[in-house]
């Protein structure tokens, strides 16, 4: 998948745009940062807090129109525009840069942050359109992966930049050569045309993006997963700015620690991101989001508890070298690592949830609310830093400790809010450790609209197990109540667990009593809405006369179960093999 060309041209596209953001970000504030203030139209401190808002202003104005776009056009197509963009705004940039009209490269920083509002939400949309379903997580890692090393590589690259001999020189040539290259790169990208009539498109940036976030809000599960998207980036940007300072406050430590802590975070991520994948074994899995969260408060909590006491010598500063010869350092440098991990872990299955959940022709349209509210999140997290660090006098590791132990609110909220993701997870560990759960020709089941599914289980534990079939939740619709058992409690508790009790008077036709056409009308909704229904073979014969006639547009699928005893001998017992079949009717 990876070295394949609907993939690996689009990959390199994306982590040459995201290197060449920082690259020519962090350049104009080294820049601004080491000149002469006589040489600046404003104070240092005004430009670069100005130049902070104008690079996330664009989100908040032009995602929603980007998701449109991107929703209604070949994203192929898209991205060479938007590269081609990126390629006069640097030739541009690079006239700037030579000529230190600071002013120009502000102007410039703006339009570079336009460019990355509209290329967001292609970015992640076009991933389930060129990928499998048991695909989509291992692409998504990647990405996750390419967008944080990128952010590391430019914003180090930009360092050495500064510091070298002819830094306006090498600054104007690194950025035209990366945003050469990305468009290069993007010619590569096969075309992904679109198979229906797009939508007219209408420029509306304010009520735009209001009714981007009402539009996701009316989808649960999705509002669920951009607050949860939305948390990780409100975590990041804090630590992400924060670091400077607490290196040289609390650390004792230089520039070039900065740089180690950036990496140490970032490279964490990364190795998040690919366990994710790794362990969600080829399918978009929820169940591992308790895991992220868990790391993020345990190692957050930890992180200030590691920070080495005793008194410092008045001139001793480490650099990263002094720094990593010293054991006590170790620990947080540890910590450090594993909440990039447990972010990496946390964020990918939210991402490629949103894909998969999303109905065909809106996944942009998600995705741009998703970057809306991320960038609201970023700027939250600064004013709350503001307060707490300016007003409330704090330290940054009373702020660490803190963002640490909200993580435990955090995931209360999430779970209470949606019973899916408590759902999921049981089931993962269920699948995983006690009862191994194989799902064959999963991709028979429809990725976005309704489907019937029929099939012999009925007992509550074989209906949970029903969770493994599709990352889309399933409407489970049942004739008589369930037991009143631990496997009952949980699917009543999913809330898509249906019981029709019908009655039991002996005059009663069971072919034509009310409680039946309750059910054909709830089964008949629930498919017009695109969902998963589910349905013993016994109760579809009981409405196969009216289903035939009232449904027969929807497909059909038939889902056996298989179980098998494989010897386990570590154990010196048995274990049960579990297999999902599906075959269309």
């Amino acid at each position: 998948m990876v070295l394949s060309r609907r993939f690996f041209p689009y990959f390199v596209t994306q982590c040459l745009g995201a290197l060449n953001d920082n690259v020519y970000k962090n350049v104009l504030l080294l820049f601004v940062t080491y000149s002469q203030v006589e040489s600046l139209p404003i104070g240092v401190n005004l430009f670069v807090n100005l130049a902070a808002g104008l690079f996330i202003l664009p989100f908040f104005l032009f995602s929603a129109h980007a998701g449109i776009i991107a929703d209604n056009m070949d994203k192929a197509l898209l991205i060479k525009r938007l590269k081609l963009l990126e390629v006069i705004i640097m030739l541009c940039a690079a006239v700037a840069i030579l000529t230190q009209s600071y002013l120009l490269m502000l102007l410039l920083l703006f339009l570079t942050g336009v460019q990355s509002a509209y290329f967001g939400p292609v970015k992640y949309s076009l991933l389930p359109q060129v990928l499998k379903d048991k695909e989509l997580v291992k692409g998504n890692a990647w990405v996750e992966m390419g967008t944080f090393i990128s952010i590391l590589t430019g914003t180090i690259t930009a360092g050495f930049i500064v510091a070298s001999d002819s830094p306006k020189f090498f600054a104007a040539m690194s950025v035209c050569f990366l945003a050469l290259s990305g468009y290069l790169s993007s010619l590569l990208i096969p075309a992904i045309p679109l198979n229906r009539e797009p939508n007219k498109l209408r420029f509306a940036p304010f009520s735009g993006t209001i009714n981007s976030i009402r539009k996701v809000q009316r989808t649960p599960s999705i509002w669920i997963a951009v607050l949860a998207i939305s948390w990780f980036w409100f975590l990041g940007a804090t630590y992400l700015t924060q670091f400077p300072n607490f290196a040289k406050i609390h650390l004792h430590s230089g520039a070039t620690v900065v740089s180690l802590l950036l990496a140490l975070f970032s490279i964490g991520i990364a190795v998040g991101s690919f366990t994710c994948e790794r362990f969600s074994f080829k399918q978009v899995e929820l169940g591992l989001l308790p895991f992220g969260l868990l790391g993020l408060a345990l190692f957050g909590v930890d992180l200030y508890w590691a920070i080495p006491g005793g008194a410092w010598e008045q001139e001793q500063v480490y650099t990263a070298l002094s720094f990593l010869y010293e054991s006590k350092h170790y620990r947080l440098m540890f910590d450090l690592f594993m909440v990039g991990v447990s972010g990496g872990v946390f964020i990918v299955p939210l991402y490629a949830f949103i894909q998969a959940r999303t109905k065909e022709g809106e996944c942009a349209q998600a995705i741009a609310a998703n970057n809306i509210l991320n960038a609201l999140f970023m700027v939250v997290s600064a004013l709350v830093s503001m307060i707490i660090l300016g007003i409330l006098n704090w330290t940054i590791i009373e702020l660490f400790l803190l963002l640490a132990i909200t993580n435990f609110a955090v995931g209360l909220f999430l779970y209470i809010r949606q019973p899916e993701l408590g759902m999921r997870f049981i089931a993962y560990l269920h699948s995983r450790i006690f009862h191994p759960v194989t799902v064959i020709d999963r991709d028979l089941i429809p990725r976005t609209e309704g489907a019937l599914l029929i099939g012999s289980s009925s007992t509550p534990k074989e209906l949970f197990l029903l969770q493994h079939l599709s990352i889309r939740q399933i409407r489970i619709m049942v004739k008589g109540a369930l037991r009143q058992d631990w496997w009952s409690g949980l699917l009543r508790w999913s809330g898509k667990t249906v019981e029709f009790t019908f009655s039991q008077n002996m005059g009663v036709d069971v072919h034509h009593c009310e409680e039946r056409e309750e059910m054909l009308s709830q089964i008949e909704l629930a498919l017009s809405d695109n969902e998963l229904v589910y349905l013993s073979k016994e109760d579809y014969l009981l409405l196969s006369d009216a289903l035939s006639v009232r449904l027969a547009a929807f497909p059909k699928c038939n889902i056996s179960i298989n179980s098998s005893e494989a010897s386990k001998p570590e154990a010196g017992g048995q274990r049960a093999d579990t297999s999902l079949i599906v075959t269309l009717v």
